[in-house]
């Protein structure tokens, strides 16, 4: 069992940066595949990026890759979404969500995620 919460979220400006976190519960944090997925109103849910577990390996959509940056802290059982030269489209509930995979396998779908956080509002102004 993970639990799982997100924060960091609010209010940027379009070219600036913000820092979500994501805090987790649980002994076995570390053996999960860590995911950041945002959705819009009307939108379905879509992949932002992960972190696997075993050689932290990470990837990300192409609409973010180069601009965001995941990191995990198996320490501290926390996963953070750098988010640097942010634009409008970037703004979403962003949810932290956590897998059980094999290896560096990287799952994009969220059916594949089986805990998630409640999610944290990020708006980027133009």
């Amino acid at each position: 069992q993970v639990q799982l919460a997100e924060s960091g979220g609010g209010l940027v400006q379009a070219g600036g940066s913000l820092r979500l976190s994501c805090a987790a519960s649980g002994r076995t944090f570390s053996t999960y595949t860590m995911g950041w997925f945002r959705q819009v109103p009307d939108k379905e849910r879509e992949f932002v990026g992960g972190i696997s577990w075993r050689r932290g390996r990470t990837d990300y959509s192409s609409a973010v890759k180069g601009r965001f940056t995941i990191s995990r802290d198996n320490a501290k059982n926390m996963v953070y979404l750098q988010m640097d030269r942010v634009n409008p489209e970037d703004t979403a509930l962003y949810y932290c969500a956590a897998a059980w995979v094999l290896a560096d396998l990287m799952p994009r779908q969220p059916d594949e995620y089986k805990y998630w956080g409640q999610g944290t509002q990020v708006t980027v102004s133009s």
